[in-house]
This record gives C-alpha cells, sequence and structure tokens, in this order.
C-alpha cells in the first residue's frame, strides 16, 4: 500500500535518535552500506568520487520510510519527467533541460544542445588559434549563476597557465569592473556578456562600462571585441553584436544551471576545448546515475533524505561546506544560490505552506576555516550538518607534506565532530554526535569537477520533490530589483527609513 505523503512523513518523525558512536558500534557493516564510490569511467581511464554518509544519522530503517517518502512524492515520475523534457517549472510553465546541455535527455533537446555547443567550439578553437588577433585576457561580465558558475569552474581548473586570462565580473559596484582592468591589457582583451535576456540591469551598465574602456584605450571596432552569451540573440544584436560573435542557449536553461551552456564559454576559453568537454562528460555521468538508480542507491537522493532529516527532524536551519582544496574555495559561494535560489521557498507547488525547506548553506575551505568558524561546530549550540570536500590527489608541486596535512585534517575534523570528548571541565568539553558526510574525489580534473556540481544540482532537485516545492523559479529575487526600478524612474514615496538613506545618500 502506497502511503500519502503526509503519512509517510510521520513514519520518518517516528525514529529515535541514537548517537553516531552507538549507530557505528551497533553496525559493523555501516560504512559499507553508507560509503559508496561513483565510478565515472571516463575515456576508459579510472576516475571515481567516494560518497560517505556514514557519519550522518541515516539508518536502514530510517532510508526504508524515506524511500518511501519518495514513493509518496512521486519522485521517479518526476525525475523521468526533468529528464523527458516536460515542464517540471510549473509556476514559470518551463521545462529544465541542463541535463540535456551535457547530453543526457530528451532527444531533440540534446541535438540541439549538440549543434549549439558545435557552434561555441568552433568559436572557442578559432580564437584560441589566433584568427581574432592576439587575446590574453577575457573580461567576463554577467551576475547570478551566469558569473558564479563561470567564476568557480576558472578558479579550480584553470590555475596552471590558462590559455586566456578570465576575469569575472558580476558587481555593479565599478571598484569590482575597475579591479579587472587593471589586470588586463585593452589591446589584447576581449569582453563576454553573459545574460539570459540581454536585458539584467547590472550586467548591461557593467557591459557599457567595458565596451567604453575599450575605446577610451583607442581599440577599433570594440564591439567586435564582444561575444554575446544569451537565450535572447535577437537582443545581443539590437545592442550592436554581430551574429557570428553571439552564442545562444536554450530558454529551458536556467541561470543556475548554466555553465553547461554558453554561459560556460569563458571556462572552455581559460581551459581549452578539451577540458570543457571532460567537465560535461564527468556531469553526464552522474546524470545517468541519477537518472537510472532509485532510493537509497540513487545518491544524490540519499543525500536528500539525510539533508531532510537534519532541517525537518532535527531542526537544523544551517548546513556547512568545507572544501579542504584552495581550488575549490568558491563552492561554498556557488552551491548557496544553486541551494536557497533553488529551494528558499514558503508554499508548495499548490501554493499551500511548506512548512521548513532550504536550510542556510554556507561554509568556507579548511584549513582555515577551522581557526574561525569551527569553534561554533565542535562547542556550540546549533546543530549544523557538514560536507567535507577533498581530493586524493594533490592540486601543487610542494612536499608531500602540505596534502598529507590537508587531508588528515580533513578527515579528523569529521572524526572529532562525531566522537567529541568529555571532560570535568565544562569548558573543555565536546558534545559530539555532530553529523558530517565526506566527497572525496579521486582527483579534482574536469571531469570530476563536473560530476562534483552534477551532484549538487541534482541534490537540490531530490530535496524539492520531496518537499513538493518548485526549484526551478525565483520569484523572490525580483521584488527589490522593482523598487530600485521605481527609485531610478522617481516620484514615489517610500517608508522613512529608505527616504532617510536616500537623501543621506543623494541618491534618487
Amino acid at each position: 500500500m502506497t502511503l500519502t505523503r503526509e503519512e509517510a512523513w510521520k513514519k520518518v518523525a517516528l525514529h529515535p535518535d541514537p548517537t553516531l558512536t552507538e549507530l557505528f558500534a551497533e553496525d559493523m557493516e555501516r560504512v559499507d552500506k553508507l560509503a559508496t564510490r561513483l565510478e565515472l569511467r571516463l575515456d576508459d581511464a579510472p576516475a571515481g568520487i567516494l560518497f560517505d554518509w556514514s557519519k550522518t544519522h541515516l539508518t536502514d530503517d530510517l532510508l526504508t520510510d524515506f524511500e518511501k517518502l519518495a514513493q509518496a512524492a512521486k519522485f521517479d515520475e518526476m525525475r523521468d519527467a526533468l529528464f523527458a523534457g516536460e515542464v517540471v517549472n510549473p509556476t514559470e510553465g518551463r521545462a529544465a533541460e541542463h541535463s540535456a546541455l551535457r547530453g543526457v535527455g530528451k532527444d531533440s533537446s540534446v541535438e540541439e544542445a549538440e549543434a549549439l555547443r558545435e557552434r561555441m567550439r568552433l568559436l572557442t578553437n578559432a580564437m584560441h588559434e589566433g584568427a581574432f588577433g592576439e587575446i590574453r585576457h577575457l573580461i567576463h561580465v554577467g551576475i547570478g549563476g551566469s558569473a558564479l558558475g563561470p567564476a568557480l569552474a576558472v578558479d579550480a581548473l584553470a590555475r596552471d597557465l590558462p590559455l586566456v586570462d578570465v576575469h569575472v565580473v558580476s558587481n555593479i559596484d565599478g571598484v569590482a569592473l575597475e579591479e579587472a582592468f587593471e589586470a588586463c591589457d585593452p589591446a589584447t582583451t576581449f569582453i563576454a556578456v553573459a545574460s539570459k535576456t540581454f536585458t539584467t540591469t547590472e550586467t548591461m551598465v557593467n557591459a557599457q562600462s567595458a565596451l567604453k574602456w575599450l575605446v577610451d584605450n583607442g581599440v577599433s571596432d570594440a564591439t567586435g571585441r564582444v561575444i554575446a552569451l544569451t537565450a535572447a540573440p535577437e537582443k545581443a544584436v539590437e545592442w550592436g553584436i554581430d551574429e557570428t560573435r553571439i552564442l545562444p542557449f536554450a530558454e529551458s536553461v536556467g541561470g543556475r544551471y548554466s555553465l553547461w551552456s554558453s554561459i560556460g564559454f569563458p571556462i572552455a576559453i581559460a581551459v581549452g576545448w578539451d577540458d570543457f568537454q571532460a567537465m560535461l562528460d564527468g556531469a553526464a555521468a552522474v546524470d545517468r546515475h541519477f537518472r537510472d538508480n532509485s532510493g537509497r542507491e540513487n545518491l544524490p537522493l540519499r543525500a536528500a533524505f539525510a539533508d531532510l532529516y537534519y532541517s525537518r527532524l532535527r531542526g537544523s536551519q544551517t548546513r556547512a561546506v568545507f572544501a579542504y582544496d584552495e581550488r575549490l574555495r568558491l563552492m561554498p559561494d556557488y552551491l548557496q544560490q544553486l541551494e536557497m535560489e533553488s529551494n528558499g521557498k514558503s508554499v508548495t507547488v499548490d501554493g499551500s505552506p511548506s512548512g521548513p525547506t532550504a536550510p542556510i548553506t554556507w561554509g568556507g575551505v579548511g584549513t582555515d576555516a577551522q581557526h574561525a568558524v569551527f569553534q561554533l561546530l565542535h562547542q556550540g549550540t546549533h546543530l549544523v550538518p557538514v560536507d567535507f570536500i577533498a581530493s586524493i590527489e594533490a592540486g601543487d608541486t610542494l612536499d608531500s607534506a602540505h596534502h598529507t596535512i590537508l587531508l588528515m585534517n580533513c578527515f579528523a575534523q569529521g572524526a572529532a565532530l562525531m566522537a567529541g570528548k568529555t571532560s570535568d571541565d565544562p569548558h573543555r568539553s565536546y558534545p559530539g554526535d555532530r553529523p558530517s558526510a565526506t566527497i572525496l574525489v579521486d582527483d579534482l580534473d574536469a571531469a570530476t569537477f563536473g560530476a562534483l556540481v552534477a551532484f549538487y544540482e541534482h541534490r537540490t532537485f531530490a530535496n524539492a520533490v520531496l518537499l513538493d516545492i518548485n526549484p526551478f523559479d525565483q520569484f523572490g529575487v525580483e521584488l527589490g530589483k522593482e523598487i530600485a526600478k521605481k527609485i531610478e524612474k522617481g516620484g514615489e514615496r517610500f517608508d522613512a527609513s529608505t527616504e532617510a538613506l536616500l537623501k543621506a545618500a543623494g541618491v534618487g
């Protein structure tokens, strides 16, 4: 008998809360059950990621009841609809076809993505081969997903002699753009303008200033140095960009899922086409795993089970992500948008109150964070589930002691959070029983990077399905923009505080 969603939640909520040390003592096979390696096997080369959820409070019985919740939520049907290119964003009547960009999805969408990707490949290779003259720098202008994804990928993958030096600028604060200008030679710089609608205020103001910088520095045919990345190519043409320098992407690709599309152009320019394709292939391997597995065997869904256990049943309002790898220092920023913009909702798909949804995502880089925020994790009053991310292979060529110490600290923090330590001195006592998950990649190359990002995308979707919310709209970002436009237009009164601030700043 299939349970309703409400009945399934009630069964999940009835489970006891044994400590993590008790769970390990009671089940000698716990690690084998909850630490699973995902083999990527790209180009016949072994590559993989270990996902270890054994230091969470998941149990066999709890997983069984979460699987019943997934059945009640029609998880398999919703996941199949996602890959079939059906409408999964009901408030906007759209599909969400980011997986098709990686070759996994509706046949016609995959074919369209391949055609657009080939156009991008030809332009990328032509630029690398000197068809447009010497190109040493690219200033990529975007905001939100149009900037966060490329910034993360370039920082992670292009540290060793990038083919082109890429600077990602998102902030409307002119200081950010001037910093990029200082680092670039206008004679050898191209501008990429990334905007789905090609009307985003911050992006288009920054783009106009970047174009003016080229002109003011004597660059002839400055608009010929601009590449448009957009789902509205006609708007880019109106702005003055030659259609041969426009890289479109589909309307069904959301901003925070767009680094796989032409929004990923700065990644390809920085690392080369082969690595960009490897990033897509790594993500596609996770797509196939997510598509073809159900229940606890589906790793993003298993992670969502743990997420909801802590946010719904244990009252955790935040979740922390710590990358023990300098190359992933921007991962918390990226995940903040992915998870909080997707699932930061307060109503279900039918408009009813939802109860708790996405926790606040935050984090940092190990070992820096150990000397900053880990005090709260170990001895504070908040229960904060933690993701640790690390790579077996080092990203540097220095003495191996660097990487060995890094990994030892990563694993030690998870062990310490779980075990704690008692003391007669309350100031030196650690309660323990604090959960963490560890994601350990063989090597942080383009393929495993792509797989890692895709894992978090699907985890976000899985959470949304179980919560019965729509992860693909983001109306919450609009209200502030609307008020800013009213201020710019003038003639409207606001609250006393806002009026005083506008007067003090001489704005409006």
